[in-house]
């Protein structure tokens, strides 16, 4: 049987259709996460080549209020970074005992608000805690979920995350709903331990690479604007939603 041109275009046409559907399907089917042996700081969950770090539990509070940490991580140089003023809505994601809450309220003065999130509710209690006892009542403590901040839309000029992200045992759907939070332009800042330097004395699971989080915050609304490295351990990634 011989076929006309357009019957042949016709076969291709559909030929072609199915097979970029068969290609969606299976990008679709995709697991988003993987599944591993968990090594000793990790819980066995891979995400776009890594493998998610154990979380910091509450019992563990004391050491994110160390006298030391100012001198290691130079908080004073990170909120220069930011560039906080009066009136802004800020987020502290991952906020713990609300170490940079409590230095970034007095920034954003009473007119501003600064929410202060985490998961365990046993670190809002001591957040809490620590506000009321410092007199800053512009800071709002919400508990987070492990897919969602919990924070409404377009509420947020900025938000940051201060060695947090790498333990985010949902880190695709935390960022969606983070990125929903922020205002049109609004800013989000990982602050992650360089793992590109082996002389910061933390444990590999505990850092990031800037190519890494650059390559996790892709798959969001997120436009890269610069990365600082201005502080003696970490970097500061910041990405604007587009």
């Amino acid at each position: 049987m011989r076929l006309t041109k357009r019957t042949v275009l016709a076969l291709l046409t559909v030929a072609v259709t199915g097979l970029v559907s068969a290609q969606n399907s299976a990008q679709k089917e995709a697991p988003r996460y993987q599944s591993i042996p968990a090594s000793r700081d990790g819980i066995g969950k891979v995400y776009m080549g890594r493998e998610i770090a154990a979380v910091m539990g509450w019992q563990g509070a004391s050491w994110l209020e160390r006298e030391e940490r100012q001198q290691e991580e130079r908080g004073d140089l990170l909120l220069r970074e930011l560039g906080l003023k009066p009136g802004m809505a800020v987020a502290d994601i991952g906020a713990g005992t609300g170490y940079y809450a409590r230095r970034m309220a007095p920034l954003v003065t009473s007119s501003g608000v600064v929410y202060a999130t985490d998961v365990q509710p046993e670190m809002m209690q001591m957040l809490a805690g620590g506000a009321k006892k410092a007199g800053l009542t512009n800071i709002k403590p919400v508990l987070g979920g492990l897919q969602s901040v919990n924070l409404p839309d377009a509420s947020l000029d900025l938000a940051i995350m201060v060695d947090v992200y790498h333990e985010l045992e949902f880190p695709f759907e935390v960022i969606d709903s983070l990125v929903r939070a922020l205002k049109p332009g609004g800013r989000i800042a990982y602050v992650e331990y360089r793992a590109e330097d082996n002389r910061v004395p933390i444990k590999a699971l505990h850092k990031m690479s800037e190519a890494q989080v650059r390559k996790e915050a892709a798959a969001h609304a997120l436009v890269w604007e610069r990365t600082a490295s201005t502080l003696p351990w970490q970097h500061v990634v910041i990405f604007r939603k587009r």
